[in-house]
């Protein structure tokens, strides 16, 4: 016999032996149903402390700019240091200022000298134009004449204010008390307006801003006070009240932004810090709260399996909260009084139909009862 006879022969018996093993009781092909577990979803109290991260920001912060041009003539107030709403900080040409502001005063005064002249020369006119003496093309010049004084009056004294203002300007001077954090500008520099002279900061008080998630948006109201920590003062809590409550919630965070304030006498807090607010207990009844063991995490977010009728589940996409004790609070999706699986559903699809067991293995018939509240 032939090799390939041999090798034929013997795989005879194996086919025959696999055909008969496949028609042996099967009648055809014959699937179970998948045995799970399920539990029914139960009414919890939850007690959260709202705890939010956020920053603390300067009530009064600048970028002091100049108003004019001109050299940098004096510098009275160097960075690091203290200065009050409305101290000088910065000189810029005050002299070649109070030269301009002379001058205009002094055309002023000519404008207002021609003016008077003018007028009293008109009122001439006048009365000759009364007594017929004077034509009417003179009392035009001289109405013409006087319209023109006045005029220039104006301008010399809007040209006034400009240069009083200019020498206003020239000396800059803090908006508001505070410390210079920066300069900007060194003694004799050249600058035109709009060139940053120092950033001023004040640090007393200050504000932590933070956001709130939307659940816990109601828990927040103005005037409502707080505990803040920071790192650089870890063991000293300092306190704080709500000041501001934006009126939406951001539609991409899904959050709400919030702002307090707190006193800062001694200097210890500054801007820019990350902080730690603590808002309280928040107490919620009611919520429904599931097995941890029910959620499978899939790719299109954490999903369970809800039975419906006695043999059939539904796949859902769950808003899963937070974790308490083995169990796991569910914000959407599934509501208490529904039966959820708990165990068995790693395979699971949308409509599949399962034998039903309850978590001790026993038959689920008459095993569930009423939802019960977990206290």
């Amino acid at each position: 016999m032939t090799g390939w006879a041999l090798r034929r022969a013997l795989a005879l018996p194996t086919v025959a032996l696999a055909l008969t093993a496949c028609g042996e009781g099967s009648g055809g092909a014959v699937f179970s149903r998948p045995p799970v577990a399920v539990e029914q979803v139960e009414a919890h109290r939850i007690v959260d402390r709202i705890l939010v991260t956020g920053e603390l920001l300067a009530v009064n912060e600048a970028s002091v700019a100049a108003e004019v041009d001109g050299r940098v003539t004096s510098i009275l107030v160097e960075e690091g240091e203290a200065v009050e709403a409305g101290e000088t900080v910065f000189e810029i040409d005050r002299e070649r200022r109070q030269l301009e502001r002379e001058d205009a005063q002094a055309r002023l005064g000519e404008a207002r000298a021609r003016f008077e002249q003018q007028e009293a020369e008109a009122k001439r006119i006048r009365r000759l134009h009364a007594s017929q003496t004077a034509s009417d093309a003179q009392l035009d010049d001289a109405e013409a004449e006087l319209r023109l004084a006045r005029s220039q009056v104006v301008g010399a004294r809007a040209k006034l204010g400009l240069a009083e203002r200019a020498f206003r300007n020239s000396g800059v001077s803090a908006p508001f008390a505070g410390i210079v954090a920066r300069r900007h500008v060194s003694s004799g520099e050249f600058i035109v307006p709009g060139t940053e002279l120092f950033d001023l900061v004040s640090f007393d008080p200050v504000d932590i801003v933070f956001h709130v998630s939307e659940r816990d948006s109601g828990r927040v109201a103005l005037g409502q006070p707080l505990d803040v920590r920071v790192a650089s003062c870890p063991d000293e809590v300092f306190r704080a009240t709500i000041t501001m409550i934006s009126p939406r919630i951001d539609p991409r965070s899904r959050t709400l932004r919030v702002k307090a304030r707190l006193e800062n006498h001694d200097g210890k807090l500054r801007s820019g810090l990350f902080a730690r607010a603590d808002l309280g207990l928040s107490e919620r009844s009611g919520v429904p709260m599931i097995p941890e063991g029910a959620i499978l995490q899939r790719a299109d977010g954490s999903v369970a399996f809800r039975l419906l009728g006695d043999d059939r589940v539904e796949r859902l996409l769950l808003k899963p909260g937070v974790f308490r004790d083995g169990y796991v609070e569910v914000i959407e999706g599934i509501d208490v009084g529904d039966i959820v699986v708990v165990r068995g559903h790693a395979r699971l699809i949308d409509g599949a139909a399962v034998e039903v067991r309850t978590p001790t293995g026993e038959a689920a018939v008459g095993a569930l009862g009423d939802a019960r509240t977990r206290e």
